[in-house]
């Protein structure tokens, strides 16, 4: 097949101004998700807005994931729903030029998108959920004081509820303090103290509470005996609770493992549990949501061009279905891969498949003209109208 430089050129520019716009629309909507954890962090932790900032650009790569794969699927739809409306299509035909004529200008679209996405999937997401758990961990260890609430219960450790009357930021000392101690099993002890510090190490979740000349009062409840102890320097080990995540901070999650970190994980796992088919899916997972702007540019071509017959923003609405679509069959092949129930190849490319497959189906029809989906589009946008005008009045 003979490529149209000229041709293939001014689509291929068509298609990067929706694929921006749509790359900062997504990116702002995922970002907002964000911004109660945002202002949590802001108001109950003291963090400042440097930190912030950095802790919303850590969360862009995980967000691109899904991002890229969209706004490239965007990006084709309008740019083809534009030259359709607009009889450029029909043009072109008249001018000898076929439908696979345009696609690799579609091609080497996707291609940059899917190369982009992989790097972000391989390097970006792990690097930027590293860097924010290491963000937060330095921010919950420099603002702890900040953190904690005069005259109010402070339930910011694990298995610590710690009320303060005074809190004193700059000697970092505490007045008039009432703790409940929950850390060992069994055991409950209540201290009060009317002078304490509590000091922490950077980099690390882990506190040190020292309390002067209070006393312990301890219930144990298997034997259902009391204990009272006054001390001179009494000191606790909490750790943080809700400023950082359950899990534990020397072991990294799936997410924020490398390709190789994975391929040594599951080459250790001692049995094919859960735990080895999620590791499995993660490492599939890698490479299948970058091939996805394959299957979903494929798939906008015909929805572009067999939408000139409804209005244009129906046509973007199918776009948002397909990837819908795409997004169900993605989350449930993750549920079936989990419980073992679906191969980890199956449940992570079955995705691609299908959408790659209606894809390829509606791009044959188009280039048939045999307009099965603009038959269809145009009936459901009529009946939509109808549907509006009949509420209308």
């Amino acid at each position: 097949m003979k490529v149209n430089s000229i041709i293939a050129k001014y689509v291929f520019k068509e298609m990067i101004p929706p694929f921006i716009i749509n790359l900062v629309v997504f990116t702002f909507i995922f970002q907002m998700a964000k911004i109660l954890d945002v202002t949590d962090l802001v108001i109950n932790h003291g963090v400042s807005l440097s930190s912030i900032l950095l802790l919303l650009i850590y969360a862009i790569p995980r967000f691109l994931v899904f991002v890229l794969p969209v706004s490239i699927m965007m990006g084709v739809l309008l740019a083809f729903l534009r030259l359709s409306n607009d009889n450029e299509i029909i043009a072109m035909k008249a001018g000898g030029l076929s439908i696979y004529g345009l696609l690799p200008a579609v091609f080497v679209f996707c291609l940059v998108g899917c190369l982009v996405t992989g790097f972000v999937c391989i390097f970006g997401s792990p690097w930027g959920q590293l860097s924010s758990k290491a963000l937060l961990l330095e921010a919950a260890t420099s603002n702890i004081h900040i953190g904690l609430k005069e005259r109010r219960f402070n339930d910011s450790f694990d298995g610590i509820m710690l009320y303060v009357s005074e809190i004193d930021p700059h000697e970092k000392t505490l007045t008039d303090i009432f703790v409940e101690d929950r850390q060992t099993p069994g055991m409950v002890s209540t201290i009060i103290a009317p002078k304490g510090k509590l000091l922490g190490e950077t980099g690390k979740a882990a506190f040190r509470l020292t309390l002067f000349n209070g006393i312990v009062n301890q219930v144990d409840q298997k034997s259902k005996a009391v204990h009272s102890i006054r001390f001179d320097t009494y000191d606790i080990n909490v750790e943080l609770a809700q400023v950082l995540s359950a899990k534990k901070q020397s072991q990294k999650s799936r997410r924020e493992m490398s390709l190789a970190e994975l391929r040594e994980s599951l080459k250790k796992a001692a049995q094919k549990n859960a735990e080895y088919y999620s590791t499995l899916m993660q490492y599939h997972e890698k490479f299948s949501i970058p091939f996805a702007c394959f299957v979903l540019g494929l798939i906008a071509v015909p929805l572009g061009i067999q939408s000139n017959f409804a209005k244009r923003s129906f046509g973007m609405m199918l776009g948002l279905f397909f990837f819908l679509v795409y997004y169900v069959l993605m989350s449930v092949g993750w549920v079936l891969g989990e419980a073992g129930t679906c191969a980890p190849i199956i449940a992570m490319w079955g995705p691609n498949l299908v959408i790659g497959a209606v894809g390829m189906y509606l791009l044959i029809s188009s280039a048939r003209e045999r307009p099965l989906l603009a038959k269809l589009t145009g009936f459901l946008d009529t009946q939509w109208e109808k549907i509006r005008s009949g509420k209308a009045s």
